[in-house]
């Protein structure tokens, strides 16, 4: 019995052999200039880390300060006016406290489009809880000290003894709350592009980086998970031990 009779395209064999045999075959080592190597479409690791850690800080930093700018200007006036501003400002608090923070910000991020400039306008509606409360003790605090009570003896006005007199010596609570927030923003900025809510998909961030390597842990390539991972570890860890620095060199308690 012939072959052909049995595989109609045993003839061919032959001739495929042949022609795949003068296909030039060439082996591609692995890139010096891709120490972390490449992802699925062969664009280098380390370079997408470098570009999400711009990313993230400049959310984490451009958030915190506008949190804190809500934070203190609101801490001030409830602090230092107290009587009916101080209770609708409590109130208003209450209110977004009510709510858990990470539900908060979901909320807002389903509601918005998506972009840099939604979640910094996000975390910054949902981060000023904290530093409001601390300056708002700290401005009650002040209000009694002597120096508050000769600065209204000389004239001076309301918005003076608030930003002037009173702020700079606030300003430790300020800088150590900022620092703070820009740690816990590049967290939340990493949990909302991982789950879809963050920055557009065309852009790098540690967070679009952690989901796209969760689907290549399935084939075993493990190093784009690693190159985010330690890259927002080093930066928290960084910030973190700048808190601490600024925590005992600012606040008189600890000198």
């Amino acid at each position: 019995m012939d072959l052909s009779d049995i595989d109609p395209l045993a003839p061919r064999y032959k001739e495929w052999e042949e022609r795949a045999a003068k296909i030039a075959v060439t082996e591609t080592k692995r890139a010096e200039s891709l120490p972390f190597g490449g992802d699925k479409w062969g664009r280098d690791v380390l370079a997408k880390a470098v570009k999400g850690s711009e990313v993230s800080i400049f959310v984490g930093l451009t958030a915190a300060l506008f949190a804190t700018l809500i934070g203190t200007v609101l801490g001030a006036m409830a602090g230092y006016w107290g009587g009916k501003v101080n209770d609708f400002l409590e109130w208003f608090y209450n209110i977004f406290t009510s709510i858990p923070y990470i539900l908060l910000i979901l909320a807002f991020a389903a509601v918005f489009k998506r972009g840099l400039d939604t979640i910094i306008v996000i975390l910054a509606l949902t981060g000023w809880t904290g530093i409001y409360r601390l300056v708002r003790a700290e401005y009650i605090k002040q209000c009694g000290r002597e120096y508050v009570m000769a600065a209204q003896a000389i004239g001076a006005s309301h918005l003076s003894r608030m930003f002037i007199h009173i702020l700079p010596n606030a300003s430790h609570v300020i800088l150590v709350q900022l620092s703070q927030h820009v740690v816990g923003f590049i967290k939340a900025e990493v949990i909302l592009s991982f789950l879809g809510l963050g920055v557009p998909v065309d852009m790098v961030s540690w967070g679009t980086m952690l989901a796209e390597a969760q689907n290549e842990l399935v084939i075993g390539k493990w190093w784009q998970l690693f190159a985010a991972g330690a890259s927002m570890a080093i930066l928290v860890t960084a910030f973190s031990m700048l808190t601490d620095s600024l925590r005992d060199a600012l606040d008189p308690k600890l000198k």
